[in-house]
């Protein structure tokens, strides 16, 4: 991984030092054909603001009204504002019930619906990056993306496999081999891939060919690598999963249904719609609803209990005893919310304070993923992503909040909540040698019977085992 974050790096360096170094212009050969027109001023330095430093993009069907017909007739004669209203209001409420009907067919329907997704992502700022330079025809390009998406995948989730379902692969040869070897077979996928790269590199096309490099790069950096942590999430217990994505949802509408009947004070530049009012409105209602959500979900040890394998039927299982965060506890108020709520102490789960931190991350700052890709969207002068959601476009316009969220619970959970995981060192344990095995029991033996844990009697147990 540091080895592929160095070549984006690289890249990325320099392209921009060639750029400044040549007064802005890009390099062009002496046909004059191999140019993307990203002229200077007479001094040399850059306007990042210019019209030309944006290439024109081709039209796509991202830019075109992909309204159903029967939507299209129903809501007929209604101002464009409203008529939009109804139009992201009747696919949102689609969206929220496949939600929940994914959910309800359990955590590995929900991995194949976060890969797809992924894909799906990653299709659409690709074809952006193919659509800008396409008269160029890049060789390989496209081609070489998907091998990098794949093997990029094949990493991470084998990562996750081997770390989650130690003991599933002890029981397949094949799957100890993959194992054992998974870092260098995924290293040499990848190495594979970066050799075709530089095979396919063509005299006029140098600098763009290392500029299409880095952008497949940044952009598994941003989709595959955050989606990965989006499934690490859900190993830790589907609620961990579904109250994140949940409260941003919660905040995008809010934030929206808020703007759109009281927004009168803009926000942001780069997203001229996004209102302060819209903003502060769509922070209080994710709070509280991350809040009840959270009191709701924690009652339910499906979805509390972290994914495991049954080791019976190999299957995914979501029993357990529920972990202290997620059992009823009695809390002291503070002296003044006692003398306005005339009460002492409040039960609560420990869950539901994590969520108001959580909630609080998606409406504060969880928008700014938003902004990032308005920017970028402008940086391009596309409306959007792509054109698969009516009213919405593209899938990465409704997940660009959702990764940044995503990354935010990982690291929030590593950080205050996940503590030394027992199941994963007996996993750990279990894929050592018989002796290695024995040798660690009778050194935890002796730390237990020394600090009085163990009594004494328990040495006749030892010498037997011996």
């Amino acid at each position: 991984i540091v080895f592929c974050y160095r070549l984006v790096i690289t890249a990325l360096c320099a392209a921009v030092l060639s750029r400044y170094l040549n007064g802005c212009v890009f390099w062009q050969e002496a046909d004059g054909d191999d140019r993307l027109g990203l002229q200077g001023d007479a001094d040399g330095e850059c306007d990042g603001d210019s019209k030309a430093d944006t290439p024109d993009v081709p039209p796509s069907t991202a830019d075109l009204d992909n309204t159903p017909e029967y939507l299209n007739k129903a809501l007929e004669g209604l101002p464009p504002r409203w008529k939009n209203y109804w139009i992201r209001g009747v696919l949102s409420l689609a969206m929220i019930s496949g939600f929940f009907l994914i959910i309800y067919m359990g955590p590995v329907t929900l991995i194949f619906v976060v890969m797809t997704i992924q894909i799906k992502c990653f299709h659409e700022i690709i074809t952006i990056g193919y659509r800008v330079y396409h008269s160029y025809e890049l060789p390989w390009f496209r081609s070489l993306s998907w091998y990098f998406l794949i093997c990029v995948n094949y990493f991470f989730y084998g990562e996750t496999v081997a770390d989650y379902f130690g003991a599933l692969v002890q029981r397949e040869e094949p799957l100890q081999f993959l194992a054992r070897y998974h870092r260098f077979i995924s290293f040499a996928l990848y190495l594979a891939g970066f050799c075709m790269f530089v095979l396919s590199l063509v005299k006029k096309h140098y600098r763009l060919q290392f500029y299409m490099f880095a952008w497949t790069h940044v952009t598994l950096l941003i989709v595959v690598t955050q989606s990965h942590l989006v499934i690490q999430n859900l190993f830790e217990g589907m609620i961990w999963f579904i109250v994140p994505i949940s409260i941003v949802i919660c905040n995008d509408i809010m934030a929206y249904l808020f703007g759109f009947f009281f927004g009168r004070t803009p926000l942001i530049k780069l997203s001229p719609k996004k209102t302060w009012e819209g903003f502060i409105g769509g922070f209080f209602s994710t709070v509280v609803f991350g809040f009840f959500l959270a009191y709701l979900l924690s009652q339910f040890q499906y979805f509390v209990c972290p994914v495991g394998i049954n080791s019976e039927t190999n299957g995914f299982t979501v029993e357990c005893e529920p972990s202290d965060i997620f059992v009823m506890q009695e809390y002291t108020l503070p002296t003044v919310v006692q003398n306005t709520l005339r009460q002492k102490t409040v039960n609560l789960y420990p869950f539901q304070i994590h969520s108001i931190f959580l909630s609080s991350f998606a409406s504060l700052i969880g928008p700014f993923g938003g902004f990032f890709a308005s920017g970028f969207k402008r940086a391009f002068k596309i409306k959007d992503f792509a054109s698969t959601i009516p009213g919405h476009g593209g899938i990465m316009d409704r997940f660009d909040c959702q990764y940044l969220m995503a990354t935010f619970t990982h690291v929030y959970i590593a950080s205050f909540v996940r503590g030394p995981n027992p199941s994963k060192v007996l996993q750990q344990l279990l894929m050592l040698q018989p002796e290695q095995q024995l040798s660690i029991f009778h050194t935890l033996h002796s730390h237990l019977r020394d600090r009085g844990i163990l009594p004494p009697a328990l040495k006749i147990t030892s010498v037997i085992l011996r």
